[in-house]
């Protein structure tokens, strides 16, 4: 399938695309470059805010302005600019990365130390009144978190084991982690990932210059080649959700591609579902 230039950015890491459906706006951000970046498809605006800490993630609130996951913890970004710590959990080498909003509003934040030790990142629940609870504790590199149409499968990736993997999912909770599909070597480590409309998982591969669709029994039934090696996230977006919004990165290339970096999208790739914003 055939890709577009959304927005041509030169990202250290790009990631976290999420389509705001009450703004009609795709809102992504460069994690290493402490930015928050919006884009509107139907008049090409687009805003840039930047962060005193990085950034992993970036997500509508119910109430308006965005929810962030960042270095130190949770923190609410409102309309006016005003950023507030919902939730601090500071931790010497360690930062916000990838973040989901699941169907009861509540965020799922992972974190990952910037050395990536094994053991040293975790993916935690947050309500919207700042309650955090930990749902898994030793992780990598905590990356795309998804759930299934029906809100009882959640997917989640932790780069470095090669998996998607699938969980049970009931009230708040996870239970019978299995995987659901395997990474071969050669073809990049998942990054983040989002679900259709039919219930398939499109993951991202970083190294991997793709994304692939993943049916709900793991079977691999589409591959997106894309000309930047490291692709980190993908969401659907437009006002039919049929687009499918690519971040990528040029963080660690010594020679990257001119587009390392860049928003892409891709025309009429599926159907994706409205996503959640955060109770909060």
């Amino acid at each position: 399938m055939a890709y577009d230039v959304a927005v041509r950015a030169e990202a250290a890491l790009g990631e976290g695309p999420t389509w705001d459906t009450g703004t009609g706006r795709l809102i992504w951000v460069d994690i290493l470059g402490c930015r928050v970046h919006t884009y509107d498809p139907a008049t090409g605006r687009r805003t840039v805010r930047t962060t005193e800490q990085h950034v992993g993630a970036a997500k509508p609130r119910t109430g308006g302005g965005l929810v962030l996951n960042l270095r130190d913890g949770i923190g609410l970004l409102d309309d006016d600019g005003t950023l507030r710590m919902l939730h601090r959990d500071a931790v010497p080498g360690r930062r916000g990365n990838d973040a989901a909003v699941a169907p009861d509003g509540s965020l799922w934040a992972g974190t990952m130390r910037y050395d990536e030790a094994p053991g040293g990142g975790t993916l935690s629940r947050i309500t919207g009144d700042g309650t955090a609870t930990t749902v898994l504790a030793d992780v990598a590199v905590s990356n795309g978190t998804g759930w299934s149409p029906d809100g009882r499968l959640m997917y989640y990736v932790d780069s470095p084991t090669r998996r998607v993997d699938v969980f049970d999912h009931r009230d708040g909770r996870v239970t019978d982690r299995r995987p659901l599909a395997v990474i071969e070597d050669g073809a990049g480590l998942p990054d983040g990932l989002t679900v259709d409309a039919d219930g398939c998982v499109w993951v991202a591969l970083w190294d991997g210059a793709a994304v692939r669709r993943y049916t709900p029994d793991g079977r691999l039934d589409r591959v997106i080649e894309l000309p930047v090696p490291r692709v980190t996230a993908c969401a659907f977006g437009g006002p039919d959700l049929t687009d499918l919004y690519v971040t990528t990165a040029r963080v660690g290339l010594t020679a990257p591609h001119p587009l390392a970096g860049s928003l892409l999208v891709v025309p009429g790739a599926g159907k994706g579902l409205p996503q959640p914003a955060f109770a909060g």
